[in-house]
């Protein structure tokens, strides 16, 4: 109910912005007058189509709001649905041994008996015959289990994020070119054939597995730079901290996957995991197809209003920005935009541990089930959906208010996405009695993370609005390298899944780049426009485009003093 209340606040957002065009009165809710038409032949036929009729209705902005909200969601559910899949997949490395002689004896636990043994063995490393007991589970839907050691998961997990990061430069140029509609679309479609084919694969090689989330990764990372391209010739800037909650998406995407995957292992097998997922990817690959549309323009169904509301509120810069010469210099030598990579950098690190690590933990150290583990992995990303709103808000609510200056509003949440989990992913090693209190501080680590869009992940629309594809693709090179780094690194440390003490390693590594790496971002970060983002000197635009321009302006100089 929440998507849909907010969503209902932005779809009178919209309205209420209309209304103050010096050009008249836009009522976007009365979408369904006369229609922008190529001819008079074509006009009559679609007017009297019901599904013409219906989308005139919708304003195209709040439809690309959905489009992307729901293309992040299942992006994200494709791509780490194999997180908790090789939880079910694999044998624990430490049973892979013993497993055929503890297999008729494991049969003997009931399940209040496993239950209150998992208590007895939190923290404890004498815990096989209940881990035999979860590792076998899958046996009664006829799934294999793999024998992959932990080196093994780790690579198959990171192999995403190798051609991901190589992606992220290739994206942005290719949306400057193709338009978003080509690129997200293509690259979602690729990702969804993929997971469909990772049940085949795994039968075949662990090495097949791989290749294939090679090219999920190269394909997913086409999106954040074909999609943070298209805000700027859609969304008129008053707007936009607003839509860009919609990118949070993944959040729910995330939070949805595990306890989904916990279901579907429970009660089907692994395999039709991949199977869910890609086929999810497939239907929203033909939604997508139909509704998307890289500019105003191009859309046939939206109404003169609406399209001369965007017209006059977004500025000639960002239209002539279309096929511009992107500055590539300028931005490999910007300091503001490295301090903004590495400071994301820490950001990924520690998020990536919750990610991927987070079910390995949960199953191995507290010794939850398959759906307890996934309820519990994934819930925490649910509820940071609704902090990410919260945090956007009062960041709007501190600059507008003049509380703060921009750069020190980026600068603050910012801090609270790094500072506050670093301190408290160290705490969840030392935890070792109280398991409620683990998991609360699990949770709000993971909801204190996505203040980052509020603080420096909003910075790169802050720098370079016009740029802003490009600007996000060399940002995501620097710091999603710690998304294939993190478990990596991770997997080397942790070659006993049920040792702590291996585990408060990962958590000591994890808390010290995530507070180091802001040390940079509070050095060198700043919310002002960079020259290089536009493609000439000028400073037309709407009136409102412009009074918040100059308002940003006015508050870095107090900053700055």
């Amino acid at each position: 109910m929440r998507i849909y209340a907010y969503s209902f606040s932005y779809y009178v957002m919209y309205t209420s912005h209309s209304d103050k065009r010096a050009s008249g009165i836009y009522e976007i809710t009365q979408a369904s007058t006369i229609i922008e038409s190529i001819g008079e032949g074509s006009q009559l036929q679609t007017e009297t189509s019901f599904f013409y009729r219906l989308n005139a209705r919708i304003p195209a902005r709040l439809v690309l709001y959905f489009l992307s909200w729901s293309g992040f969601l299942v992006s994200f559910m494709m791509r780490n649905d194999i997180n908790f899949a090789l939880v079910a997949m694999v044998r624990p490395s430490d049973l892979s041994s013993s497993l055929s002689t503890s297999d008729s004896s494991s049969k003997l636990f009931s399940s209040a008996d496993k239950n209150e043994t998992n208590k007895q063995l939190f923290f404890n490393n004498d815990n096989t015959n209940i881990s035999v007991i979860n590792s076998t589970m899958n046996s009664e839907n006829n799934d294999d289990l793999y024998d992959w050691s932990p080196t093994v998961k780790s690579i198959v997990v990171s192999s995403f994020y190798w051609c991901y990061v190589l992606s992220q430069v290739v994206g942005g140029i290719a949306t400057q070119y193709f338009g978003t509609k080509q690129v997200f679309g293509w690259s979602q479609f690729a990702t969804a054939l993929c997971s469909l084919c990772i049940p085949f694969g795994a039968d075949l090689h662990y090495s097949a597995v791989i290749i294939l989330r090679s090219v999920q990764g190269f394909a997913s990372g086409l999106t954040w730079p074909a999609m943070y391209a298209i805000v700027g010739y859609w969304i008129p800037l008053a707007e936009r901290s607003r839509f860009m909650s919609s990118f949070q998406g993944f959040s729910i995407g995330i939070g949805l996957t595990y306890p989904l995957c916990g279901f579907i292992i429970d009660n089907f097998g692994w395999r039709y995991v991949f199977f869910t997922t890609g086929s999810l990817g497939m239907i929203w690959c033909i939604l997508w197809y139909y509704l998307a549309f890289n500019t105003p323009k191009e859309h046939p169904r939206i109404s003169t209003q609406e399209i001369e509301y965007i017209e006059v509120s977004v500025s000639s810069e960002a239209k002539e920005t279309i096929g511009m010469k992107v500055p590539w210099k300028s931005i490999f030598t910007s300091l503001p935009a490295y301090a903004i990579g590495i400071t994301t950098f820490g950001r990924i690190w520690i998020h990536y541990i919750f990610i991927v690590c987070g079910p390995n933990f949960m199953k191995n150290m507290l010794k939850f089930n398959y759906k307890t583990n996934g309820f519990l992995s994934g819930m925490p990303f649910i509820c940071s959906y609704i902090s990410s709103v919260i945090f956007c808000y009062v960041a709007d609510k501190l600059m507008l208010s003049n509380w703060m200056s921009l750069t020190n509003v980026r600068k603050l949440f910012t801090a609270l996405s790094q500072v506050v989990p670093g301190i408290l992913v160290y705490l969840i090693g030392y935890i070792d009695k109280n398991i409620v209190l683990l998991l609360v501080v699990w949770f709000l680590s993971v909801t204190f993370i996505t203040a980052s869009y509020a603080g420096a992940m909003a910075n790169i629309v802050d720098i370079a609005p016009n740029l802003a594809g490009p600007v996000l693709a060399f940002c995501q090179t620097i710091h999603m390298s710690a998304s294939f780094l993190s478990p990596l690194v991770s997997g080397i440390i942790v070659t006993n899944e049920s040792s702590i003490e291996q585990w408060r390693l990962v958590f000591g590594v994890s808390s010290v780049i995530a507070i180091l790496t802001f040390v940079v971002y509070q050095i060198y970060g700043t919310a002002e426009i960079q020259n290089w983002n536009y493609p000439q000197s000028r400073s037309d635009g709407s009136a409102e485009e412009c009074q918040i321009l100059n308002k940003r302006k006015e508050n870095i100089r107090k900053d700055d003093l």
